[in-house]
């Protein structure tokens, strides 16, 4: 296995852990809070993570994982690239951003169609794993 196919599959390893963290931990504690309190820790979370290493993971991944893609591991690179990175950049994000403008209102739907597609992100992040080291 070539480096970095090997950082690829380390890096989609540890975004499953994150995302599966989130469905199985975060979401269902957030869940058990008033509305405004959920939405205001979760506001919290969306600053927070937005930092060095989070980014260095999520967005190096990616790259290797194109490069993955063109040394022949087709269906893992794409899976972290479609499934992870383009999947929160163009869904999980959008909501992050509009739970920034509205009120609580927002939270409940937001929660489920969240956490929904953070779902999705696991599974493709875990399936990106195996696809890459297989």
């Amino acid at each position: 296995m070539q480096t970095i196919t090997l950082l690829a599959a380390v890096g989609s390893g540890l975004m499953a852990g994150l995302f599966f963290s989130f469905s199985t931990a975060v979401m269902p504690g957030l869940r058990d809070l008033s509305a405004d309190a959920a939405r205001a820790a979760m506001r919290r979370v969306n600053v927070r993570i937005q930092n060095p290493l989070f980014l260095l993971v999520f967005l190096g991944t990616g790259v290797l994982s194109g490069i993955a893609v063109f040394n022949g591991r087709v269906i893992g690179g794409l899976l972290y690239i479609v499934g992870s990175l383009l999947l929160t950049m163009f869904v999980n994000v959008p909501m992050n951003n509009r739970l920034e403008r509205t009120d609580d209102a927002y939270w409940p739907e937001y929660l489920s169609r969240w956490t929904l597609w953070n779902h999705v992100r696991t599974v493709a992040s875990a399936g990106a794993l195996v696809m890459l080291i297989v």
